[in-house]
């Protein structure tokens, strides 16, 4: 008697609608986030990507899974921001100016506060995303550093926070309003970077570690 053999079953892949709606529920919500911070209504949020309210909840959850798929689809963004600096051959500080431009674009300065407040900062999903950019931004900063171009006294973490803070709107500003003087600031920030130096940094190059570190 012979047993028979299980059928393996093909896994099942996503619609291309389904996973359009993903992605416009995504960009929706990273928005929305943008300019009303992480609490914004998720009713508001199905509006503005064009879905229903099922739609929103038949992939995610609950808020934290969407937060946090916007956090990682940010840092996945910067990450290839980040490939795409390494891959350039000419200049290195150029390819830097370019990365740090790209990353303003993404307003991780509204997304941060959200990373440590809404949700679990361990989760998988992030450590790996998070794990990803500093290990492109520091390849970029060292071929920029090798290359006699960037000042050695300053860490990833330098960078990032001050991508952060520049392209963070001034309380009582809009945020359209900002947005016009944003790259202008970070250019000067930019400018700062080259080396030789022109001066002596107060305290020690700041990593991404130092920033998750809490404060005493």
């Amino acid at each position: 008697m012979q047993t028979a053999t299980p059928v393996r079953r093909k896994a099942t892949r996503p619609r291309a609608d389904a996973l359009r709606n993903r992605e416009r529920i995504v960009t929706a919500a990273r928005e929305m986030f943008v300019e009303h911070g992480p609490d914004v209504p998720l009713d508001e949020i199905a509006r503005r990507a064009g879905v229903g309210n099922a739609t929103v909840y038949r992939n995610f959850p609950d808020r934290d899974a969407l937060v946090r798929e916007v956090v990682c689809s940010v840092m996945d963004r910067t990450a290839q921001a980040a490939e795409l600096a390494l891959a350039e051959t000419g200049d290195a500080f150029e390819a830097l100016e370019r990365f740090v431009h790209v990353t303003a674009d993404e307003r991780i300065s509204a997304l941060c506060p959200m990373v440590s407040s809404t949700f679990d900062q361990h989760h998988p999903d992030l450590e790996a995303a998070r794990g990803r950019v500093e290990r492109l931004v520091a390849e970029v900063m060292e071929r920029a550093t090798a290359a006699g171009q960037l000042r050695p006294d300053v860490g990833v973490g330098d960078v990032m926070i001050a991508v952060a803070q520049l392209s963070r709107p001034p309380a009582g500003t809009e945020c359209l309003l900002a947005d016009r003087f944003v790259h202008r600031h970070l250019q000067l920030f930019l400018d700062g970077l080259r080396a030789p130096a022109r001066s002596a940094l107060p305290g020690k190059a700041m990593t991404m570690e130092d920033l998750r570190r809490p404060c005493d």
